[in-house]
């Protein structure tokens, strides 16, 4: 993953990493490999409407692993509540097998885990931290993405 960059703004000039981890709910094994796709799209869909940008996506049957940078006009919790209703409404929509298998309730847990990282000096650990959860054969990167974009 190459490093991510500065976002210049009108005012200010950032760089916020996130590494965000959000379980489903019940810690059900519900993330299959169409539940993996749409979750992937449904992020990069994100990046088009939401200052949210995803560094990495990362599964790991019961829960899911973000590596974001964002700006500072969005709290954690904003980024936490914008990705975990966006994704739960579309896997729900495009995959209806797994709404029931919830026995019809939401699809993330009502908690997260959500930290700052320092570019400088945690960004890449954060990254094999997030490579290294769980058994090797479980993990999946479902997206990361080489370069950031300008807002």
């Amino acid at each position: 993953m190459s490093p991510s960059i500065h976002i210049h703004k009108r005012h200010n000039v950032s760089m916020l990493l996130y590494h965000l981890v959000c379980s489903t709910k019940y810690r059900r094994l519900v993330l299959s490999p169409k539940v993996d796709r749409i979750l992937k799209q449904t992020c990069l869909d994100i990046q088009y409407r939401y200052e949210i940008h995803f560094l990495q996506i990362g599964t790991d049957k019961d829960h899911v692993h973000f590596l974001i940078q964002s700006v500072p006009t969005y709290s954690p919790t904003k980024i936490a509540r914008t990705i975990k209703s966006l994704t739960a409404r579309e896997i729900f929509f495009h995959a209806p097998g797994v709404k029931r298998a919830l026995w019809g309730g939401s699809f993330w847990g009502s908690g997260f885990y959500i930290n700052s990282v320092s570019r400088h000096g945690n960004e890449k650990v954060i990254t094999e931290y997030v490579k290294n959860q769980g058994k090797e054969d479980e993990y999946e990167i479902l997206h990361e993405n080489g370069q950031l974009k300008l807002f």
